[in-house]
């Protein structure tokens, strides 16, 4: 070899396997040994048509290994390939099976939706893969789970630019901001296990209808601290607000809790019930907007992006009001919205649009009337916000717990038994298909 080149007998203590991988185009090519940042090092260099060596980039390339290494690198490849190899059971799982609206309880079945049930008895693990097939519960669980990372996200940055910590007057809109993030999440919740027993559904839902009563208070909470009326603050309405909302929250968990021990006797009245346990809370929260709007529609204020914002979420809020109870498209035609499409997707979709709406406004009506509100009202204090959010969640704990209890000690008071469920069960697997047909005729003809 040239001068200043290496071979392997300059390392009498190593023994090299040294082959070809690619070779270039231009003349010889050698190893060349110099001194770098690190020390010796080798690296490639070309003869010159003057004699001199430069570095070249088309130069061959070679894979120089110690005696050994092939075997060694084969070995490392099958181990690496096996640390990303899923085990065999997981291969093998089966996405739990569909039913028809004749072969679940009645206390599992939907106003029109006909096909896409979940089994009655389903594992914590079916109700999870369940979220990943199409079923009639899908959307329902998706369209509230994706909305709860919206909200973290935009939590988040009001985290790093608010000082929630020591700064009181952002305590209201921090309780608000925790509680539009669980109540979408405890919804989702709930409809992904609702399926693992009767009883299951009716807890998982105990605890759906306590999110949405907290967050109806934490309306309430950022409501009376920044959207009331300039002419009500310091008045009596004003410092009961809050007091008042948390009853409003335990009157909603109980009627609603207490309407799903009516639903299948009495499917009209439990609707009537829970419809109206909601809407309830909702009107006295927002009390102060509809004086605000009237106000306006009679000249007395400027408009402002604020309001623009609260009248978008009084009409996703009736949206989401007339869909829950009309359950509408689906009525209409049975089968046709199973999966997508129902009333209860569109609901949820209404729901995180118009809580979007509120809490842009809410944001607009904390910045813009600041000042004002700072110097003419009182400081929101520790016990009025994160204090009343704390009671209101004890309180509602207690509510479900006590229906829940009540639910186990007599469970036929709102559900089938276990018999039922399974000889539901077990007409699934000997059903015919024309049968779905026939349910859907008897639904169109209620």
């Amino acid at each position: 070899m040239a001068k200043g080149t290496a071979s392997a007998d300059d390392f009498p203590g190593i023994k090299l396997k040294v082959f070809p991988i690619w070779r270039g185009a231009r003349g010889a090519q050698v190893w060349v040994w110099g001194r770098g940042v690190g020390g010796l090092a080798a690296k490639w260099a070309v003869d010159g048509a003057d004699g001199q060596q430069r570095p070249g980039f088309d130069c061959p390339v070679w894979c120089v290994l110690c005696r050994g290494g092939r075997e060694w690198l084969q070995d490392a490849c099958q181990r690496g390939r096996g640390a990303f190899r899923l085990p065999a059971d997981m291969l093998s799982i089966k996405l739990p099976q569909l039913f028809d609206i004749h072969q679940v309880p009645k206390v599992f079945r939907e106003d029109g939706i006909i096909s896409g049930y979940r089994h009655p008895r389903s594992s914590a693990l079916d109700c999870i893969l369940s979220s990943f097939q199409m079923t009639n519960e899908t959307v329902n669980i998706w369209t509230h789970f994706l909305p709860t990372w919206y909200f973290l996200w935009r939590f988040s940055i009001l985290c790093s630019t608010l000082n929630f910590l020591s700064e009181s007057y952002t305590w209201p809109l921090l309780v608000y901001m925790l509680l539009i993030c669980v109540y979408p999440f405890t919804s989702s919740c709930a409809h992904t296990f609702s399926t693992m027993s009767p009883e299951a559904r009716h807890i998982c839902y105990f605890f759906d209808y306590g999110a949405l009563s907290l967050y109806s208070l934490g309306c309430a909470i950022t409501y009376g601290s920044y959207v009331m009326p300039d002419c009500w603050v310091n008045s009596w309405l004003h410092q009961h607000f809050v007091p008042i909302a948390i009853g409003n929250t335990l009157f909603c968990t109980s009627m609603s809790c207490y309407s799903r021990f009516l639903e299948l006797q009495f499917p009209r009245k439990s609707k009537i019930l829970r419809t109206g346990a909601f809407v309830f809370p909702f009107l006295f929260d927002n009390i102060p907007l509809f004086y605000r709007l009237l106000l306006c529609c009679g000249g007395g204020c400027t408009h402002t992006d604020a309001l623009s914002s609260h009248c978008y979420h009084l009409l996703f809020a009736f949206l989401t009001c007339f869909l829950f109870a009309s359950h509408l498209p689906e009525r209409l035609a049975p089968g046709r919205f199973d999966y997508f499409g129902h009333s209860h997707q569109l609901f949820h979709i209404c729901a995180v649009v118009g809580t979007h709406f509120q809490m842009e406004a809410v944001l607009a009506d904390m910045a813009s009337r600041r000042g004002w509100l700072i110097s003419q009202a009182s400081v929101p204090s520790f016990l009025g916000t994160v204090g009343a959010l704390a009671l209101g969640l004890l309180l509602n704990l207690c509510i479900i717990g006590l229906f829940s209890a009540s639910l186990l000690r007599a469970p036929h008071l709102s559900t089938q038994s276990a018999a039922a469920v399974a000889a539901a069960s077990a007409s699934a697997r000997h059903s015919s298909p024309g049968v779905s047909q026939q349910a859907s005729a008897e639904l169109k003809e209620e």
